[in-house]
């Protein structure tokens, strides 16, 4: 197994080096081909090691070679395989081998195809080597490579400036949180003498002899973790980050990137568990993402930033679940989420293939006609996300909602209320995109048409697993009186602090009904509003209501930041351009040429070409050295 583990991330790399050098010599076809082929190859490799953890399901740790040893500090380039990481980077490959797949027919008429692949295969390499480091360092290798090709990928379409201020926007608030993650791994190395998991974790390890310091490391932790899964305040750069292409948003904003903060938090459960004040703080965080993510989303008419904060508000329940100890329930959160968000995200590339790049739902309408297979797929993600029985978002979502009743009233009724918002939005989006008439173009109607099978086909897949993927979580206690155990809570229990519900089958039984119950509502609400009574969109200029208008603001974070970060230390930048830098400075080297120059105008007299002058001088000269004898 050792050897299989430490070729998972070698074909990915593999596959960019041979793309990025022997590319123009080869058909797009055959590009797509390798760089699926190696992520599939990854695939079939993470099945056997994920196989291996299901009988064994203890931690082992496959070292490649040595890496930095310097004094006491040594850290290796090694691998850690034991549940947490072998559930995700089978998930990582999976989702990803689709995305590739996928984006051979989406990307294969763009000029810049092989250098698109190229970056998919990097990053699915770095997410890799992010998720398998068996300590933090090279988890912050790993962290920082996803980010560079995010930064590359969303500003892929670099002629549009648009792009490259979303791409760099993305890096920069990304840089904010890997700071926190930083001075987290200084912390501990200095009060722990390590930063390998093995050390600090495993076997009641070296974690606990933070002490007074543990809470401080939590949190600048999570700081990490907020900037990559886009947690209130540094939320602002995802949906911006839709401006990359649809495979990009699906893979890197969907299902693997984001989530790297919900692994650091889980794999750092131990920590987090000792810090009563850092989980707390990790749960409303996540609660205000979640209500603020539901709330933004329902006024966006662009399909990808629906998506987008629908992205934000899911990545809020997971860490609302991971701040009320729910570890194991967060990571099935991520699991199902992967399935039916990549699901969303592939189906809208779908939809905007076939209406030739428009974005905006308003403009479209009846799509269902023309488009089946997106169609039947986009409604089983779309069922999935509002949390019906027995698609996948219904059982982790529910579990969330049923630690967050146990633990803070006030928690479960927020959750609940984002939860709604998420039923009707999507389905205010699924109506507005497939049902009533066509709104757009008579050339956009004419050119409707389904997919090709390399975009179909993931889509097919997906739409399965977000189908059945939930039945591997099965909740305690109707699972109990019905014999069937929470396969995933028991496969991460020797990895992640467990925490089970203490509800009864009754509880949970009702509290599902409740759930539904009220997604049914909004579900029903939204086909009454949008297709029932035929008001294809609502114009945003006739809705005066001041919340409307907050709400298509966007709260009015990037104007906050604009005014109070941006503005500021331009106007500081302006200033010391003006008095430091064109005042003082470059007087200061004006002044010095001025000077030299000067010198020279009184000292060229001396120099007149006069054989005369120069004798007399040297006579005075001697004459001067003999009186000073």
């Amino acid at each position: 197994m050792e050897k299989l583990v430490a070729l998972i991330p070698l074909f990915p790399a593999l596959g960019f080096l041979c793309i990025t050098f022997l590319g123009k010599n080869m058909s797009k076809t055959a590009v797509g081909t390798l760089a699926t082929a190696m992520v599939g190859i990854s695939f079939v490799l993470a099945s056997l090691v994920f196989s291996t953890q299901l009988h064994e399901g203890h931690a082992t740790m496959v070292k490649v070679f040595d890496w930095i040893h310097v004094g006491t500090f040594k850290v290796d380039i090694s691998f850690i395989v034991d549940p947490l990481s072998s559930l995700y980077i089978l998930f990582i490959t999976g989702v990803g081998s689709l995305i590739h797949l996928y984006s051979i027919g989406y990307m294969h008429e763009d000029e810049g195809f092989n250098r698109f692949m190229s970056y998919l295969n990097l990053f699915v390499f770095f997410m890799l080597l992010l998720v398998l480091g068996d300590n933090l360092l090279l988890l912050f290798v790993g962290w920082e490579g996803v980010g560079v090709c995010s930064f590359m990928l969303i500003g892929f379409w670099y002629k549009d400036h648009a792009n490259n201020d979303a791409a760099k926007k993305a890096f920069v608030i990304n840089r904010i949180g890997d700071l926190g993650l930083l001075l987290a791994m200084t912390l501990i190395f200095i009060q722990c003498g390590s930063l390998n998991y093995n050390d600090l974790m495993i076997s009641g390890g070296d974690i606990a002899s933070l002490g007074k310091w543990t809470t401080l490391a939590a949190i600048l932790l999570f700081i990490g973790a907020m900037g990559k899964s886009a947690q209130f305040p540094l939320h602002t750069w995802l949906p911006d980050a839709m401006a990359g292409p649809t495979p990009v948003s699906a893979l890197i904003h969907a299902a693997t990137m984001v989530t790297a903060g919900i692994y650091l938090v889980a794999r750092f459960s131990d920590l987090f568990a000792m810090s009563e004040m850092a989980s707390q703080v990790v749960t409303w965080a996540g609660v205000i993402t979640a209500v603020m993510g539901a709330s933004i989303a329902l006024t966006q008419n662009d399909i990808k930033k629906v998506l987008a904060y629908s992205t934000v508000s899911q990545l809020g329940f997971m860490f609302a679940a991971l701040g009320m100890g729910a570890y194991s329930i967060a990571v099935f959160h991520v699991v199902t989420h992967a399935f039916f968000k990549a699901l969303l995200f592939l189906g809208s590339g779908s939809v905007i293939h076939a209406m030739g790049g428009e974005q905006d739902i308003r403009r479209m309408g009846g799509l269902k006609n023309h488009m089946s297979i997106t169609y039947w797929t986009f409604l089983i993600g779309t069922i999935a996300i509002a949390g019906i029985f027995p698609f996948a978002g219904f059982f982790s979502k529910d579990q969330i909602l049923a630690h967050a009743m146990e633990n803070n009233l006030t928690v479960f009724v927020l959750l609940m209320l984002a939860a709604a918002g998420t039923a009707f939005y999507m389905f205010r989006m699924f109506y507005l995109t497939f049902h009533g008439k066509f709104r757009g173009t008579h050339e956009q109607e004419h050119h409707l048409h389904e997919s090709p099978a390399t975009m179909t086909t993931p889509l097919i897949v997906l739409a399965i697993a977000s189908t059945i993927g939930g039945f591997i979580g099965f909740p305690h206690a109707i699972g109990e009186s019905l014999h069937v155990h929470h396969w995933l809570d028991h496969f991460l229990s020797g990895t992640v602090v467990a925490a089970h519900s203490h509800l009864d089958a009754t509880a949970e039984i009702i509290l599902a009904l409740v759930a539904m119950g009220v997604a049914g509502g909004m579900i029903y609400f939204a086909y009454n509003t949008y297709v029932s009574r035929g008001i294809n969109a609502l114009e945003d200029e006739e809705i005066n209501s001041g919340l409307h208008k907050l709400l298509l603001k966007k709260y009015g974070f990037d104007e906050l930041y604009d005014n109070i970060i941006r503005k500021p230390i331009d106007y500081i930048a302006s200033g010391l351009h003006h008095w430091v830098e064109d005042k003082a400075l470059m007087n200061i080297v004006d002044g010095s040429g001025s000077s030299v120059k000067g010198i020279a105008r009184l000292l060229q007299g001396l120099q007149n070409g006069q054989i005369i002058t120069y004798l007399l001088a040297m006579i005075g000269g001697l004459i001067a050295l003999l009186f000073l004898i």
